[in-house]
């Protein structure tokens, strides 16, 4: 009886041992696989007048550290100034954005309208760029050198 008693816990521990192993390599395939992030197209005019459509675009900038060291930032929002108050809008919600340089070296002004027809003026918060794929290779497009970006 002793016997038999050993097979079944050995089988038993064996099917609960594949059990597990089945599980873990399916959980790994579900983390293996890549978030469902949403990518953004759009078409970029630059203060010449050029167009560039640009697929996968993000907000780009790069915050300092040292002088040798850098953190860059990947955005999919536009962070703007309005008074004092810092509004990250979101490229879901913007149909296009108008940019109208400076001059002095601050960051454009620039008009945003979004998806729902509504409009406002606000200024970058940060001069970064706007960086993507172009059928011509990864393009990056400065936001003072833009004159408008249209979303898809």
């Amino acid at each position: 009886m002793n016997g038999v008693m050993q097979k079944m816990r050995s089988r038993l521990s064996g099917a609960v041992l594949c059990s597990a192993c089945l599980l873990w390599l399916g959980a790994g395939t579900v983390l293996a696989q890549p978030k469902g992030e949403k990518t953004f197209q759009a078409v970029a005019t630059d203060a010449k007048g050029v167009e560039t459509e640009v697929h996968g675009v993000i907000f780009y900038w790069e915050e300092k550290i040292s002088e040798t060291s850098f953190v860059p930032h990947e955005l999919k929002e536009v962070p703007v100034k309005r008074g004092t108050a810092t509004v990250k809008i979101k490229f879901d919600v913007i149909k296009s954005i108008d940019v109208r340089p400076s001059g002095n070296g601050t960051p454009p002004a620039v008009s945003i309208t979004l998806n729902d027809g509504k409009a406002g003026e606000f200024t970058l918060a940060i001069a970064g760029s706007f960086k993507g794929q172009s059928d011509f290779g990864e393009v990056e497009l400065p936001a003072v050198e833009l004159k408008r970006i249209a979303f898809k």
